[in-house]
């Protein structure tokens, strides 16, 4: 993901949750609807999240530290883990407790004309944003299905937004609904209904961040396509004659580690050695710009003892084992 793409619908995220947030609030102010308030506490909280995104990817840019030699890229992993956070206390625990009050004490809505007017202005303002999201994230989906994005993406800014807006927007259809039917019946138990939905619905997306977010926290490989690409740049056929065995790991959305054992000619000087492993790790690092930390270990490959390692996940050692 292009950091320029994830900022740009973050801002257009962030730009629309505060304005509906703002004009949510005043729409419960004048009608007392508990959707309304939950639906302006859940932008409101939407809105902290993107800015939690944007001071991650801010201190993800810090250089390299002795004390953290591979750099601050999974600052961006630990603020998207916050954001499930978030989502699940502030937005889901809270509509949760407002949905069970008012089905305990409903009310009628007053001023009808304040909630509906300000949630169809926001399904408005959160397609913008979630078509913003979209159309930044096509252009690095390629063939992947939405639910393939969202669960291999690397760098989680987009997926996050595209969540919470996808979130957004249902939310505010059964917020309008749950209006929509206390106006009709004259029972205001329907806001109350839909502001337990929205709870629930606010809790499934943050479970479902935090999962993906977790994986990516504990140290996630690199992709299929990028695996392949590296192994085919490692050997060339004469200096370098098998990659033995190999282990990638993302240091950040846009830094990967690659470590590899791989196998030259017996009969090469420390010289020739060198010069092959400095040649494969600028072939790989044209292959797969963002492996930028490389390790690659030398060893004589026995024919007679080891089988050809044709899966990368398999860890086979020079003498066989």
């Amino acid at each position: 993901m292009s950091a320029s793409g994830g900022t740009k619908a973050i801002v257009a995220a962030l730009a629309a949750n505060l304005a509906i947030a703002v004009a949510k609030f005043v729409a419960f102010l004048f009608s007392g609807s508990s959707s309304m308030l939950a639906e302006s506490v859940h932008s409101l909280a939407d809105s902290g999240n993107q800015g939690l995104l944007l001071l991650g990817g801010k201190k993800a840019q810090r250089e390299a530290t002795p004390q953290h030699p591979f750099g601050y890229g999974r600052e961006r992993y630990i603020y998207a883990f916050l954001v499930s956070i978030v989502l699940f206390s502030v937005g889901g625990m809270f509509a949760i407790y407002e949905g069970y009050e008012k089905i305990k004490h409903p009310h009628p809505i007053e001023a009808w004309y304040w909630p509906v007017g300000v949630l169809l202005f926001a399904i408005i303002a959160e397609s913008f944003s979630f078509r913003t999201a979209i159309q930044e994230s096509n252009q690095i989906r390629g063939g992947l299905t939405w639910t393939q994005f969202v669960r291999r993406a690397k760098a989680p800014e987009l997926p996050v937004v595209l969540l919470e807006d996808l979130g957004a927007l249902v939310g505010l259809v059964l917020a309008l609904g749950g209006v929509g039917l206390a106006l009709l019946t004259g029972d205001g138990i329907w806001d109350g209904i839909g502001t337990l939905c929205i709870g629930i619905l606010l809790i499934i997306i943050a479970i479902v961040l935090a999962a993906e977010t977790k994986s990516l926290l504990l140290g996630e490989s690199a992709g299929t396509e990028e695996v392949a690409r590296i192994e085919a740049a490692v050997v060339d056929g004469e200096t370098v004659t098998r990659l033995i065995h190999m282990r990638t790991l993302h240091l950040g959305p846009e830094e990967l580690l690659v470590a590899a054992k791989i196998a030259v000619q017996h009969d090469d000087s420390a010289a020739e050695v060198a010069n092959a492993i400095n040649a494969a790790e600028e072939r790989i690092r044209a292959a797969v710009p963002i492996a930028r930390v490389i390790y690659l270990e030398p060893d004589i490959y026995k024919e007679t003892s080891a089988p050809a390692v044709t899966d990368l996940t398999k860890t086979t050692d020079a003498d066989g084992h």
